[in-house]
């Protein structure tokens, strides 16, 4: 485990993990992981502040019915992730759901096992 992974998995005692570090069930999962820890490494935000806002949004996910059975940890992560870049001015929600859209539009054009590559015709 990296550096930076023992730091995150330090700060935020909620990571799912075993004696190796965090665990993922999904590729996408290690992806928001990643993501979070190279903006923290760009000082976007502290640990802490991080931990508040997830937790935050677990409990907002709660009281609207979320189990908390430890499987849609990732997707609070994530959901976390795209609140404070969007809070932090690096892309609004409008331009992060510009780009999912264009996402999922280059996947449904991708041949399974081929690299999914963006086009401008993407976010037509």
């Amino acid at each position: 485990m990296d550096e930076a992974s023992v730091r995150a998995t330090a700060a935020l005692p909620g990571i799912p993990r075993d004696e190796d570090g965090p665990v993922f069930r999904e590729p996408w999962e290690a992806q928001a992981f990643a993501m979070a820890l190279a903006l923290h490494a760009r000082g976007l935000f502290t640990w802490n502040e991080w931990a508040a806002a997830l937790a935050r949004e677990i409990k907002r996910a709660q009281a609207a019915g979320d189990p908390d059975t430890g499987e849609t940890y990732y997707r609070h992560w994530l959901a976390t992730l795209e609140n404070l870049v969007a809070e932090k001015g690096v892309a609004s929600s409008d331009t992060q759901h510009r780009y999912r859209e264009a996402w999922d539009h280059a996947a449904d054009r991708t041949p399974h096992g081929q690299p999914i590559e963006l086009t401008p015709a993407d976010f037509g």
